[in-house]
């Protein structure tokens, strides 16, 4: 006849054995769950990239043809576009808001690299390259019209 004291130690290991097999199925289902909300998340990600991307394209406005080449001749500013790609007189304007103790109107701008601002054919130009700088994100305009630099 089988040992008593043996069969009672095989019964209690199938117990633990049974226990755990029941905790790792949970858990099993629980890693199962996560990664299907995990493949959710990432497709719903990358359609929202996708929507961005396409957003972002449609907003950006056409290059110009120079030469026969696309180019932009006042490109956005991104961590890989430098002042220095800015024609001379945009990296004039910027320099000269720069050198501002604060916000600036356009007339200070127009003094500082010496536009004649007395006359408002001569300003106007020049605001207009502020704005587009600010469309640009090369600076800020401030609710009161002043023109700043972007942190």
């Amino acid at each position: 006849m089988p040992d008593p004291e043996l069969l009672e130690r095989i019964t209690a290991r199938r117990a633990e054995l049974d226990e755990l097999e029941e905790q790792l199925a949970k858990q099993l289902a629980e890693v199962r769950a996560e990664r299907d909300e995990l493949a959710v998340a990432e497709r719903v990600l990358a359609r929202v990239s996708e929507q961005l991307a396409d957003e972002h394209a449609s907003a950006a406005p056409a290059p110009r043809q120079v030469g026969g080449r696309a180019v932009m001749l006042l490109p956005h500013r991104t961590p890989d576009v430098e002042e220095t790609m800015l024609p001379p007189d945009h990296q004039r304007i910027l320099a000269a808001v720069r050198q501002a103790a604060g916000p600036v109107m356009a007339r200070q701008v127009g003094e500082m690299p010496g536009v004649d601002v007395t006359v408002r054919a001569r300003l106007e130009p020049l605001r207009g390259r502020l704005v587009r700088l600010v469309d640009r994100g090369w600076l800020r305009k401030l609710p009161d019209g002043r023109f700043t630099t972007r942190l």
